[in-house]
Formats: structure tokens, sequence, C-alpha cells
């Protein structure tokens, strides 16, 4: 029987209206006193008309410099390490999030989170995915302790771009295809891994039924039951298959492939969300899973995800760039070696290609 390390989630959740008028009586719960405000400039902007004036709690607020990158992560650990400070709260989407949780892991202090953005399950995860200063994905870092509390208030969320709604889709739907390539090698599965993948079966079915419904309520400003449905299947739902699976319910293939895609810089204009949806296909290419493929590219159409190369603003000719991929793809401390699966550069060059055959003969 193999380790298994569960964190299946943050000490507290709570996704309503106005929870934010809460956040000071929630903080008093522990004592706290003093903290800090991490955020981008238009997280702040969002959240500000629902944030509360603190009566008994002194906040300083700081604005992140556009990366999680080890130099701002060292920058403001060093900037807060020796101040008397007891919390921080990060403000803001993937990025921001992720600052907050290793900023926090480097000063030993409490993160509290609030999502601006569904496009991942960042708020919910206790792990960070760090890049270099040119956005280019360099490893990712879990930490020991969960995240104190999420706390969603979902007319921030109301207010935040469609494309981040679908990217949120596109990755976390790769929570059912990851979890299943990471597991189908178990004679034995321990419940917190059958846990995860009932977990990954709702996020499939919800985003598969509702996402389309739910990116057009966005559109249109309609805060509906459906739309915070998904919401919550992006944050919370997406962390619950790696919090019980651990690593057999965090990334696979798909993550790998959207690693190797940072490499390109026509690639910059494509969030994480949408990469990550791409290489869901090449993982299925891999594992010769086209039926499946055939099932989803109507969704990806309705939906505007990338399902071509072509889309990605690549040359799919260009054989420099698929060794590229490959290389990237495989290098030893990548996601895909978790599926207990060996595969060559000529084996990803290959997924590609077929994938890219498939999607033209339909």
């Amino acid at each position: 029987m193999g380790s298994l390390h569960v964190q299946a989630s943050p000490s507290y959740y709570e996704c309503e209206l106005d929870v934010l008028n809460r956040l000071e009586a929630l903080l008093k719960l522990y004592n706290f006193k003093s903290g800090v405000i991490l955020h981008g400039e238009k997280s702040w902007e969002v959240t500000e008309p629902y944030f509360p004036k603190f009566k008994d709690i002194t906040v300083v607020f700081e604005k992140y410099k556009g990366e999680c990158s080890e130099n701002e992560i060292l920058r403001l650990s060093e900037e807060y390490r020796d101040r008397d400070f007891e919390f921080i709260i990060g403000i803001g989407g993937g990025k921001v999030i992720d600052l907050a949780k290793a900023v926090a892991h480097e000063i030993n202090k409490d993160v509290v989170l609030i999502p601006t953005l569904a496009s991942t399950c960042a708020a919910w995860t206790p792990l960070s995915v760090i890049y270099n200063d040119k956005g280019e994905y360099t490893k990712h870092t879990i930490f020991p302790r969960s995240n104190l509390m999420v706390l969603i208030e979902p007319r921030i969320l109301l207010t935040s771009p469609l494309n981040y709604l679908r990217a949120g889709v596109g990755d976390t739907l790769a929570k059912f295809y990851e979890s299943i390539a990471l597991t189908k090698h178990l004679s034995n599965l321990r419940i917190p891994i059958q846990l995860a993948l009932k977990t990954a079966d709702v996020i499939q079915t919800v985003l598969l039924r509702d996402s389309k419904q739910a990116l057009a309520d966005l559109e249109i400003g309609f805060l509906s039951e459906v739309l915070i449905g998904v919401f919550e299947t992006n944050i919370a739902a997406g962390g619950l298959v790696g919090g019980l699976g651990d690593e057999f319910g965090r990334v696979a293939a798909a993550h790998s492939i959207h690693n190797a895609l940072t490499k390109f810089n026509e690639t910059h204009n494509l969030l994480h969300g949408e990469k990550v949806a791409y290489g869901v296909l090449v993982q299925l290419s891999l594992e010769n899973k086209f039926d499946e493929i055939g099932a989803l590219i109507p969704f990806y159409k309705e939906l505007s995800l990338p399902y071509s190369f072509s889309l990605l603003g690549l040359d799919i000719n260009d054989r420099d760039t698929l060794a590229t991929i490959a290389y990237a793809t495989l290098v030893p401390e990548e996601t895909i070696h978790f599926m207990n699966e060996s595969f060559s550069e000529e084996d990803i060059i290959n997924a590609i290609l077929r994938l890219e055959s498939f999607v033209k003969r339909n």
C-alpha cells in the first residue's frame, strides 16, 4: 500500500453573498490582530466594493508584480518575515493566490484566499505553481499546511472576463481525464482515491452539462444557480480531487503539455486552462482514446477551447516546435511520469500529429 497524503480542503470555506462582511469576525476567531493583503490592481478594483472596513484588525496592502516567481516570493518573504503580522489575505486570480500561499509558507503564517476568477482551483489547493520572471513554468510546490479560509463573494466572480471562466472549465475538466490516467494502473483504490474519482465524475457531469449556460449567464451578468455551480466546480470540486487523491488526483500529461507550451511566445495570449484543455486532447491521443476525443471536440468548439495546433498559434509542420514540446513534456520532474507509463519524445510528437489528423477528419 503506497503512501497517500490527504489535504482535502481549507479549514473553512464559504460561497455566499456578503460573505466578506464576516471576514473580520472570522479572523478574530483566531485572535489575529494584524495582517497583509496581497492583491493585483484589477483584483482589488473588483473586490473593494465588497471589502469591509476593519475595526479591530490592522492590515497593510501590498500589490504584487505580475508573476508568482521565486524572485517575487523572496522579495515579499524578506519584506514581511520579521514584521508583526499573523496572516496573509490573497485577493486575485491564480498567480496572486499562489504567491500568497508561497509567501505565507515561507514566513510560517496562515493564508486566507478570496478568488476574483473561477479559472483554476488555486484558492482551494495547498500548492503553488512557480514561474520564472518571463512567465515560463518552472515547478510546483505542495505545502504542509492547508489554506485557512477560502471565501467566495459570487458577485466578484460575476465581474470576471468570459475567457477566464472558459479557461477554468478547460482546466477543471482535465481533473476527470487526468485522475483516470493516474489511477488506471492501481489494483487497489483506497477510499480517498475513490472519493477523488467520484468528485471528478461530478466535475465532468456538471461542466459538460452546464458550461455553455454558465458562460451565457456570465456574459449578461446574471448570477444564476447554474453559474454559481460552475464557479464552485472550478474552485472547490477541482481542488478537492487533488486534495483527496494526492498524486493520484492532481496532474498528468495534460498539464505537462501545458507546461511545454509555455515555452512559446505564440501561446502566451492563451490562458492556463486553455492550454491545459488542449493538453487533455493530446493525453487522450497518447492513450489512444479517440472516442473520448470525438465526444469532446463539439464541446470544445461550442466553448471556443483550442483543439488544434493552429488554434495555439503554432505550426504543425515545424518539426523543431514539435521536438521542443516533446522534450519539455518529458523532462524528469514533469507530471506525465505520474501516469506510470513510459513515453518517448516520438510518442509525444505522434500523439500531437494523430490528434491533428483526427481533428481534420472530424
